[in-house]
């Protein structure tokens, strides 16, 4: 029979738009995401002048082990101003050299709602960790009138409350030098929730959506120093450079703050502040005088940041006491309180694992996910699986992991299988993990509103979706059309989400499968910015806007905890998620997104994988070729030579690039993209011991110049360069065609070439002939590098392979190294099932029977045989 037209019009018409919809976000456009000057709170903020709050602190106490204040402003001069509420004041000293201070509206002066503070980051052994104070010493500082009040922190610091006006800060005991300060600048501001009068207009608009915003203006903003800082770093996701440059200030035109606000973003562009998809509210300051120091911020709302260029406040009439460098900060979020982090340092390990001891340290991954990676959206069909399979094999090329991407399924129905293209997925999975191979398939937040799909109809009977601004199950457009999505925050549809991944659930799954989060910041494709509406309502009441930059956190984590649960404790999950917030280095890992396949895309991969590994991400990489567009083969070959040496190493591209397996460009390009990957598996050992050093301490493997040498100032603000633990030193090749490559080899000692074990002189610039070959890696005198050399299929059949020690010898003649092995998939290395072998070299009596590097095989007894 044939359709009525008349009623499958407004249909077709749906579908059209939709598919416009889809193609005109195929490529970034600026306009379609919001300026700091149409963004309400960040403009009201960035007008503010220095030294305008007028808060002070009053009835000073201890209370529960914590320093605690009212924080007041003087009485309005006219009626016609606002006079704010007393607004809690904490200050907590922990182990190691971490301070919290958290500033709060007052529950006992009845504030319409309880503002959100972000549950499930900080780890709940940190708690422990604290001090409880006893005393505080009260001291006049900076010629102020009154007393300000000091605790004790950790050998050789203390924390200053400066009463009037407000300002909180660290210093050294000795010499009272300073370390970090909030509100140096009297930029505090406060805006606490109200209940909305009559007159009230509150709503905010932007590309026809309207925001209601129920509780009136609720932002906070603040100035953060870092004295005695040469440069600062962090606060990713951003495609910009490793140190961060100034976006006020003199001599800076028009520039846009940092923005924090997860989003989906097709086709970034390179050396932007606009927000991506992940958001890390953690800044480390560094500088030659001092060293490093690191401040967090708690907060799970979009959030602004301004580095000050110096100069910026020349004509505030305000002298801070200390002399030398320091960098000042401007932090503005929407929503949320203050819950704020002091990391002292003084060493840049020692604020990584100051950050990592709040938030989490990384996971330990299993070992094959530290290989090598081959992803496309999408491989057709299991003969496409099949073929692409057997042709790494033909052309010797190892791989561990196939990924499919949303086509693999029913419809984009997620959990699902197109029965058509993939009839046993079982089967085809089994294939794989018989090569020692695994598979990974995607799951997005985004549940497709049909009324036949079982998932759909439970979360619907359940309440579980997040709700509108008027309570109903929130509706928005992504890759299936209407869709809706879990209420994350809750923990009940957390523990249900994670039961889908069991293998009875997820019907066609294997133990060789593991997931892939995309789409999470969440990504709307009909909502404001491409994300959900800001007034859409969470668990317990809570706001989108409060919330937002941690949604793809939640359901990242309930991924991770479905694979848990589906291998009954005993195996370590795999999942890739897009969206971050801190915390997620505990769940899993995470890659730079929709990245292009140029030039400029390869080398700003270096400084955002710095700034992620930096701020607890260490398990992280780029598309390599680039997601988008067809990559020349230089620069393609290139990709792979940088990319054997990212953490997380996957080639990957979109649906209408041509295929680029490394086998379709010709015999010589695959036998240097070749070469590049079996560089990584020989490798395998070194990265999996240096992911262990991680687990234990939060220090990346993929790590800034400065990390190892933090008094060099000629590393401080190189990021086309990086350290791979503390002994390989890495330089990517950026520019086609290139014949030479200036390289900084820091330090006092030699370094060697990694393939032909050439000396270069430490502590200055070696201009080097560029091959095709590769790119310039070092080994590091005075270090041992663990290796497997024997090549197989993947990563699980190299079990039992021979180790190989590399020993470079320094001017002593000595050197040592590290060798971590465990079964590299359970969890049973946490109760004692590893080898952790510290290796130390020393001839000095006879050193000429040594040449400068060298090698030794061993083996060593496994405690656990690898399935």
């Amino acid at each position: 029979m044939p359709p009525n037209i008349n009623s499958t019009l407004p249909l077709l018409l749906l579908f059209l738009l939709f598919t416009l919809h889809l193609s005109s976000v195929s490529a970034w456009k600026k306009e379609e995401f919001r300026t700091c000057n149409q963004t309400p709170f960040c403009k009201r903020a960035r007008s503010r002048k220095p030294h305008s709050s007028s808060l002070f602190a009053t009835d000073v106490a201890i209370l529960d082990g914590a320093l605690t204040a009212n924080l007041r402003q003087p009485p309005p001069e006219s009626p016609d101003q606002d006079q704010i509420k007393p607004l809690l004041f904490t200050l907590s000293v922990y182990q190691n050299g971490v301070v919290r201070v958290k500033i709060d509206e007052d529950p006992s002066l009845d504030p319409p709602k309880k503002r959100f503070e972000v549950p499930d980051v900080i780890l709940p052994e940190f708690e422990s960790t604290k001090l409880w104070l006893q005393r505080f010493q009260t001291e006049t500082v900076d010629g102020d009138s009154g007393p300000s009040s000091v605790v004790y922190v950790a050998d050789g610091y203390e924390a200053v409350l400066r009463h009037n006006p407000f300002e909180v800060y660290v210093r050294e005991k000795q010499g009272k030098r300073r370390v970090l300060s909030l509100n140096s600048h009297g930029l505090f501001d406060f805006e606490q929730l109200r209940v909305k009068q009559e007159g009230d207009d509150w709503e905010e608009r932007f590309k026809g959506h309207t925001d209601v915003r129920p509780y009136g203006p609720q932002s906070i903003s603040f100035d953060v120093s870092f004295f005695d800082a040469d440069f600062v770093y962090g606060i990713p996701e951003h495609a910009s450079s490793f140190a961060l440059r100034p976006t006020r200030g003199p001599g800076v035109d028009d520039s846009e703050p940092y923005r924090l606000f997860n989003l989906d973003v097709f086709e970034y562009i390179h050396d932007s502040p606009f927000g991506l998809y992940g958001s890390i509210p953690f800044m480390l300051g560094h500088g030659k005088a001092r060293g490093t120091s690191g401040f967090f911020w708690l907060n799970a709302a979009e959030m602004q940041i301004d580095v000050l260029g110096s100069g910026w406040d020349a004509e505030s009439g305000i002298l801070l006491p200390e002399s030398g460098s320091r960098i000042d900060t401007f932090w503005m979020s929407e929503a949320g309180i203050v819950d704020t982090f002091f990391f002292i340092g003084p060493g840049p390990k020692d604020v990584v694992r100051q950050y990592t001891s709040v938030t989490g340290m990384p996971a330990m991954p299993q070992l094959f996910s530290t290989a090598h990676h081959q992803c496309r959206w999408n491989y057709r069909d299991e003969e496409d699986v099949e073929n692409v399979d057997s042709k790494f094999d033909e052309h010797d090329i190892p791989y561990d992991v196939l990924w499919l991407d949303i086509d693999h399924t029913d419809g984009k129905r997620y959990f699902t299988w197109d029965r058509v293209l993939f009839p046993n997925p079982e089967q085809m999975q089994n294939k794989l993990a018989a090569k020692g191979r695994h598979m990974v398939t995607i799951v997005d937040p985004h549940i497709r509103r049909d009324e036949s799909f079982h998932l759909h109809k439970e979360a619907t009977s359940k309440g579980y979706y997040v709700k509108d601004a008027t309570g109903k199950d929130y509706d928005g457009w992504c890759w299936p059309g209407s869709s809706s999505y879990p209420d994350m925050l809750n923990p009940e549809i957390r523990s249900w989400w994670s039961e889908k991944f069991s293998l009875k659930n997820y019907v066609g799954s294997t133990p060789w499968l593991y997931i892939w989060n995309d789409m999470n910041e969440p990504s709307v494709f009909n909502g404001p910015e491409v994300t959900m509406p800001r007034d859409a309502l969470h668990y317990g009441g809570v706001e989108h806007r409060e919330l937002h930059n941690a949604y793809g956190y939640y359901f990242h984590m309930a991924t991770s905890d479905g694979l848990v649960k589906r291998g009954d404790g005993k195996d370590r999950p795999f999942v890739l998620s897009r969206a971050f917030f801190p915390g997620s280095q505990r769940h899993g890992a995470i890659w730079t997104g929709d990245n292009t396949a140029d030039w400029d895309q390869l080398r700003v991969s270096v400084p955002m994988i710095l700034t992620l590994g930096l701020t607890g991400m260490t398990f992280s990489g780029a598309d390599v070729g680039g997601y988008f567009g067809n990559p020349e083969m230089e620069l393609l070959v290139r990709w792979y030579q940088l990319g054997a040496y990212y953490p997380f190493f996957r080639a990957h591209a979109h649906q209408d690039t041509k295929r680029r397996e490394p086998w379709l460009f010709g015999e010589r390009n695959m036998e240097l993209m070749r070469d590049a990957i079996h560089t990584r598996y020989a490798l395998l050992p070194y990265f999996y011991t240096l992911f262990r050093e991680a687990n234990t301490s939060g220090v990346p493997v993929m790590r800034p110049l400065w990390m190892e040498f933090p008094s060099d100032k000629a590393t401080f603000s190189n990021d086309e360069a990086f350290m791979v633990g503390n002994s390989l030193l890495v330089q990517g090749i950026y520019t086609e065609r290139a014949k030479y490559a200036s390289v900084y080899l820091p330090g006092g000692q030699s370094w060697y070439d990694l393939r032909t074990g050439i000396i270069y002189k430490g502590g200055t610039t070696h201009k080097l002939e560029v091959s095709e070959e590769t790119i310039p890696a070092f080994h590091r005198a005075g270090t041992i590098i663990p290796r497997k050399d024997r090549y197989r299929r993947s990563s699980t059949l190299m079990a039992n392979d021979p180790y190989t020690l590399v020993i470079a010898l320094n001017s002593s003649h000595a050197a040592e190294g590290e060798l971590y092995i465990d079964n590299g998939k359970s969890f049973e290395f946490k109760q004692g099932a590893y080898i952790h072998r510290h290796f130390v070299f020393s001839d000095a009596e006879d050193s000429e029977r040594w040449p400068p590097i060298t090698s030794w095989f061993s083996r060593l007894e496994k405690p656990h045989p690898y399935n």
